[in-house]
């Protein structure tokens, strides 16, 4: 008989928001303080209620998607370097390596409109990433969201070796990269994600535990 999975703890949640930052700086995915991880504490919808100062176009980013989709527990938005050449290219991210597979179909675009900071906006970035796994901001940047912490961190990570790919063999042949037809993009995503059961193993499940012996090891503390 299949079993769901056990509910998170405030504690999980916040160790592995704290790790996730940790580990988008190990990686080189920072930019300043305008790296955005935002994850929703179990039975607490809403912000915090702390009166912290918080980054305006960042809030305005991810308290759309928190509020449109209340399955996904975190959500990622990065202004890393791969990601941000990805979203300057017309045609997106092409099915063109295993690792853009696990996103066949599964990203959206949203159009370049300045700083994100209106309520409008905030309705048309929701549309556009739908029940998705993640959006590609033209001229900005990305996003990804995950049922856990461990999967928007490994869809981040998933899309910045897709895109890092991508643009390395555009210049390496001075073009359009071979690619790999549609039928065999969605057979190759299905083969990834499985049956989505309740039981099923989610991204991040696996690595997750690697990934918090990385940052204990190099960069210690998030814990506390």
């Amino acid at each position: 008989m299949c079993t769901a999975r056990p509910p998170r703890t405030e504690a999980q949640v916040r160790v592995d928001l704290a790790a996730a930052y940790r580990l988008a700086a190990l990686n080189g995915w920072d930019d300043t303080v305008y790296t955005h991880v935002s994850a929703a504490l179990p039975g607490e919808p809403g912000v915090d209620g702390s009166g912290r100062a918080v980054n305006p176009t960042g809030f305005t980013i991810h308290g759309a998607v928190h509020a449109a989709r209340p399955e996904a527990e975190c959500v990622i938005h990065l202004h890393a370097p791969w990601g941000v050449a990805l979203s300057m290219l017309p045609e997106g991210l092409l099915p063109n390596s295993q690792w853009a597979m696990r996103l066949h179909g599964r990203l959206g675009r949203h159009a370049y409109e300045g700083l994100a900071l209106g309520a409008q906006e905030q309705q048309r970035m929701v549309r556009s990433l739908g029940t998705l796994d993640g959006l590609i901001l033209e001229h900005h940047g990305t996003l990804t969201v995950g049922r856990t912490v461990a999967e928007a961190f490994m869809l981040m990570h998933i899309l910045e070796r897709a895109a890092q790919a991508q643009l390395r063999a555009m210049a390496a042949i001075g073009g359009c990269t071979p690619l790999v037809g549609d039928k065999l993009a969605a057979r190759t995503y299905r083969q990834w994600v499985g049956d989505g059961g309740p039981t099923s193993e989610w991204d991040g499940d696996a690595e997750w535990p690697a990934l918090l012996r990385r940052a204990d090891r190099l960069s210690p503390g998030f814990r506390d």
